[in-house]
């Protein structure tokens, strides 16, 4: 990709070295940190804390707990019924385990590996005890939690409102049902969503800063401004949703984007993507284990791939072969970890394209108290028996795929080869649920 007049970042191979031991010191002081942190949790083998519940599993007999405190993620099992009897009798009331509740619990810390807690583990656990709920109503995630469910009637729909505007974690159930129609990156909040919602608060402020800025500010750059505030608005909502891997992704590279284009230098290149991605594991190592997070960066890569390639195409043609391409392109990576297919699923990219209408929407109709507007139409498309299969990319066609992917940077054939290679994949895996 060219780029006229924009100045290139580390273009030496001694600037790279320096960037490179620059990460490298960071990365390891952040490791040495966790590694202190973990000596300590495990320096007894029972250790007691709070934490909240990020998702609930339910299994047959039981349900997986998803828990999370400022250090680690662990996963554990209960018995809801065991639990309910036993909070009755010790509370005169009945409770049952929510998301986003806070729970204190204790656990066992034998047999868990520096690499386990890096990652998040499972733990036999016990004495676990809701924390006083009335600390809950001062929690504003919990509040608009809250206030999305009471908009709606079917708790699956909840649910989902609930994981593109908070970031909460799907059900099983539900996120199955998204994983057919192919829309799960719609779901989890990314820089598709970041980029709607800056969209969304530049209108807002726009005009009424116009008028401000024609009385008190006429010399300042009005458009930078209003991205700054923007940056201020989506770095709260970074922190308010817990830090999602992908969508801390996004706004680094929002951030570093517009100071690149401020200094004039190449924001969509597939460096600046690579020092981002090194950037975000070297001051926060535990993400180099987020599935979501590299999801997230490939999804922006073969977005770069596309605009080196079809470029030059017609802008109509590049806005519908777009989302098609990406797609494509994507399976091969997806069916590696998630092998559910359904014909449902070629309609992905025009789901997409609608998603950036039907977004804006739902926001500005959950602000009003008016969310449950469209439910019909989401429970006919949730209610639908979908026809579904398991197909798995192979281990070897995955890492030649990945291969192909970065020759197609430099190499035109490579990317010739990818696209044979995508395009026989999608008709392979398709052609099998006929």
């Amino acid at each position: 990709m060219k780029y006229i007049n924009s100045l290139d970042i580390l273009s030496t191979k001694k600037s790279w070295f320096l960037f490179l031991c620059f990460l490298l010191i960071i990365f390891s002081i952040n490791l040495y940190i966790l590694f202190n942190k973990y000596t300590n949790f495990i320096s007894e083998e029972i250790f007691e804390a709070d934490f909240t519940i990020l998702n609930i599993y339910n299994k047959k007999d039981y349900d997986i707990l998803k828990l999370k405190n400022s250090d680690f993620i662990f996963f554990t099992k209960v018995n809801q019924e065991e639990f309910n009897k036993e909070y009755i009798l010790n509370n005169n009331q009945s409770s049952s385990l929510k998301q986003l509740h806070r729970v204190n619990i204790t656990l066992l810390t034998s047999n868990i590996s520096f690499f386990d807690y890096l990652k998040g583990f499972y733990s036999n656990s016990f004495n676990l005890e809701i924390i006083d709920n009335k600390s809950k109503d001062k929690n504003m995630r919990y509040f608009l939690y809250d206030k999305i469910n009471s908009q709606h009637n079917n708790i699956y729909i909840s649910q989902l409102f609930n994981a593109i505007f908070l970031g909460i974690n799907l059900s099983t159930t539900i996120r199955d049902k998204i994983s057919l129609y192919g829309i799960s990156h719609l779901i989890a909040i990314s820089g598709f969503h970041l980029g709607l919602i800056c969209l969304f608060i530049y209108i807002i402020f726009y005009f009424p800063y116009s008028v401000i800025h024609r009385i008190y500010f006429p010399y300042r750059n009005k458009k930078f401004d209003i991205l700054v505030f923007s940056i201020i608005i989506l770095f709260g909502y970074l922190i308010f949703t817990g830090v999602i891997p992908s969508l801390l992704r996004a706004f680094v590279m929002f951030v570093v984007g517009i100071y690149f284009l401020r200094c004039n230098i190449k924001i969509l290149s597939y460096k600046t993507l690579l020092i981002i991605s090194l950037l975000i594991v070297s001051f926060l190592p535990k993400y180099m284990f987020s599935l979501s997070l590299w999801f997230s960066i490939c999804a922006v890569f073969y977005i770069f791939i596309f605009l080196q390639y079809f470029k030059s195409l017609p802008k109509i043609y590049q806005f519908i072969f777009f989302n098609i391409w990406i797609y494509l392109s994507f399976n091969p990576i997806v069916y590696y970890f998630f092998p559910i297919v359904s014909f449902y699923q070629i309609l992905s990219p025009i789901i997409t394209i609608l998603f950036t209408i039907f977004y804006p929407i739902e926001l500005f109709l959950h602000f009003i108290g008016y969310g449950g507007l469209l439910d019909g139409f989401l429970e006919f498309a949730l209610q639908l028996d979908i026809f579904s299969y398991e197909v798995k990319s192979s281990f070897l066609f995955f890492y030649f795929y990945i291969f192909l992917s970065i020759l197609s940077i430099f190499y035109k054939g490579a990317f010739v080869i990818l696209n044979i290679s995508l395009v026989l994949f999608n008709l392979y895996i398709y052609s099998l649920g006929f």
